[in-house]
């Protein structure tokens, strides 16, 4: 409840971080999202989606809101974003600051996965089977090596800098702060995934990384964690039968604040998808088999989970058989065009052949049956009071393939289970990779039934906000999208700036439309050569790879030269010699893909002109939303207009957005697509842009 003492409470927060920060303006987009940031999270089961463009100060704003109102209901307030930038600032910067202005001493922790902690106990098998001369492993069997192959120099260097650092406490085993960057292998095996890891029984766990910081988050008030976490969190079943509270403090207990969240609905959907590559699934049960085997042999048991090791090499070749057959089915149902690059073979409307539904309806028997059993196996390992270091080296290997058999779980559950009659279906496919090998995928093609489940019908109360979340205020798309609650706020806050003033967008008239593919990058590349001012700092963005080198292939050689291409070097290096260029006077201009038009902050001369070469409309082939749209049809909708559109608007009003990040910045915005003039779609999608002036070119 928003009652009138707590409106003071945050009206005097905010008159705080007024007084205390030098220059501060007061911005009336700002003070409105505190209030309905304020409004949404005070009330329970509250939800609300904000649009704020650059410049609101949204960070702030949610923080003055936020913490109040988590405070005076004694609630956690958890703050996810998609990016490790905006944490950093979070914790680093913003949240420091508006506690030091107000005089709190909140307890503040960064929530990170697994993954980007140091296990202590791999660390330890690793480093000793350096000295260890059989299969680099302790002289294991070669199914529980740590090394798949012998180490190069350089990581026995590091792992052994990495160890002395840990345990002088140089180190507090944070992945993202360590003194040397191990390569992805070594990473790999000094890490460790949910099923690697032991929990309490480990022999490292009051020294474990991981749940230190976990034990943090639990003490803290303000937590500020990436999404991906937040919602594997919320999707593992909690106590009660609900929701999360599993890694994180429990969603009833939670004000959640989700930063940057157009990410939310894709990574929703890569959640819950799954995929089998059949080929790899079988060698993995015969590598499983040999694990077992070593499990039955080290816990001395004759039988477990009521399986003996002969029933359970049955029941494992069982599973390997049913593999291949399904294999074998689909290599008889479906002959991949050989001139595809990576031939597809999707269900329509979700719909897969009867005789592979037969053999996935088996597969999802056999391997729920060998889940359950492996579980035990591995309980039985773990739970050994004096197993030594093999009884940790199949612990972890035991695990993982625990979490390998869920995803084969989930894969023949979807591909076997019936589709809801008023929801959209799974989408259901199978692709064949380069090395030939057969891969059976499965995934939801919305999030909006998943996030009402975990989210919005589990959670305190939420808010999600972003730069652009709608389509020129139009937010159905996003809401549909996220599966907002009915009731909730959707607002879509001015632009701080005077982008009437400060920026205009032109569409050039180029006589190529994008589906010409050689004549509309030749275009482009005319356009560049002539148009462009190379000696400033330019962003020119491109939907695809094949079409950016392309246009790189054919300028002059003198403006290659001023040209820093996404992919030639790391993302920061390439930056940071962009800004070098510009800041000498000798021009600069970076190439880019989908990436560089998100969160890219270039203010200023760094970047005075954006060139965008095609509306970023989805790739058509996209399985899910291949899937999604049929089902939109099947009802008489038209997904282009419903989905297509709305979601190539925001993005295009997402790259508009790298050009102005201050008051004083000026530029234009290039859009070198002719679609937003011939196509009846075109001046819907110019409408919803920001207010730029808008110079537009006729064609003789």
């Amino acid at each position: 409840m928003l009652t009138d003492e707590l409106k003071t409470v945050i009206r005097d927060a905010y008159a705080r971080i007024k007084d205390g920060l030098p220059g501060f303006r007061s911005r009336s987009a700002q003070t409105r999202m505190i209030a309905e940031v304020a409004r949404a999270l005070s009330h329970a089961g509250g939800a609300a989606v904000i649009e704020a463009p650059t410049g609101t100060g949204k960070s702030m704003a949610y923080l003055i809101a936020g913490v109040e109102v988590a405070r005076a209901q004694k609630k956690k307030l958890l703050i996810a974003t998609a990016t490790i930038a905006l944490q950093e600032q979070l914790v680093e910067r913003d949240i420091p600051l508006y506690l030091r202005l107000n005089g709190s001493d909140a307890k503040v922790a960064l929530a990170k996965g697994r993954g980007r902690y140091l296990c202590p106990r791999n660390l330890r098998m690793a480093a000793n089977s350096l000295v260890d001369s059989g299969q680099m492993g302790l002289g294991f069997d070669a199914d529980l090596a740590m090394w798949s192959k012998p180490p190069a120099e350089r990581d026995k260097t590091v792992l052994h800098r990495l160890t002395e650092a840990f345990d002088r406490h140089e180190w507090n085993g944070d992945m993202d702060a360590a003194p040397e960057t191990p390569g992805d292998m070594l990473r790999a095996m000094i890490t460790t995934s949910a099923g690697g890891c032991t929990g309490r029984r480990c022999a490292q766990f009051m020294a474990c990384p991981f749940f230190a910081a976990r034990r943090a988050v639990a003490d803290a008030d303000i937590i500020v964690a990436n999404q991906d976490l937040v919602l594997s969190d919320l999707t593992m079943a909690g106590d009660d039968d609900n929701w999360g509270g599993v890694i994180l403090p429990k969603p009833d207990d939670t004000l959640y604040v989700f930063d940057e969240a157009h990410h939310m609905p894709n990574k929703t959907i890569d959640r819950g998808a799954s995929d089998v590559p059949l080929g790899v699934a079988v060698r993995q049960i015969s590598r499983l088999g040999r694990q077992v085997h070593a499990a039955y042999s080290l816990t001395d048991k004759e039988v477990i989970a009521k399986l003996t090791l002969d029933a359970g090499d049955a029941k494992l070749q069982e599973l390997s058989d049913a593999l291949e057959d399904l294999e074998r089915e689909i290599k008889l149902s479906w002959l991949p065009d050989p001139a595809e690059t990576e031939p597809m073979y999707r269900g329509s409307l979700g719909q897969l052949p009867d005789t592979w539904v037969q053999h996935a309806t088996s597969l999802y028997i056999l391997t729920s049956e060998v889940h359950r059993w492996l579980t035990a196996v591995r309980r039985t390992v773990t739970e050994m009071s004096e197993g030594g270091p093999t009884q940790e080296a199949l612990s972890r290997e035991l695990g993982i393939a625990l979490e390998r058999m869920d995803r084969q779980v989930r894969t023949w559950r979807a591909w076997s289970s019936d589709d809801p009659e008023h929801a959209p279906p799974l989408a259901r496919w199978v692709t064949l990779s380069r090395d030939q090998q057969f891969v059976c995928h499965a995934s939801a093609v919305s999030a909006g039934a998943l996030l009402r489940a975990i989210l919005w019908d589990n959670a305190s109360a939420a808010i999600m906000t972003s730069a652009t979340l709608s389509a020129g205020g139009n937010f159905r798309g996003f809401a549909d999208a996220v599966g907002l609650p009915d009731d909730a706020i959707t607002i879509s806050l001015p632009s701080p700036f005077d982008l009437s003033a400060q920026a205009r967008l032109e569409v050039p008239a180029l006589s190529a439309l994008p589906d010409e593919r050689e004549q509309h990058a030749q275009a482009v590349t005319d356009w560049l050569a002539e148009h462009l001012d190379w000696d400033a700092g330019n962003l020119v963005l491109f939907t695809s790879r094949a079409k950016l080198e392309r246009v790189l292939q054919r300028l002059p050689i003198d403006k290659v030269r001023k040209v820093r291409a996404q992919g030639s070097l790391g993302k920061t290096q390439l930056i940071a010699e962009h800004v070098a260029a510009v800041e000498s006077g000798k021009g600069s201009t970076l190439f880019g893909l989908a990436s560089f038009g998100e969160g890219l902050d270039l203010p200023g001369k760094l970047c005075e002109t954006v060139v965008i070469t095609q509306l970023p409309f989805a790739v058509p082939t996209d399985p899910v939303g291949a899937t999604y749209a049929e089902w939109l049809e099947s009802r008489g909708r038209n997904p282009f207009l419903e989905v297509s559109v709305p979601e190539a608007t925001r993005l295009l009003t997402q790259y508009c957005g790298r050009l102005i990040r201050s008051e004083t910045d000026r530029g234009r915005i290039v859009l070198l697509d002719r679609r937003v003039v011939t196509r009846h779609y075109g001046s819907q999608m110019l409408k919803a842009l920001p207010p730029f002036q808008r110079v537009i070119e006729r064609t003789s």
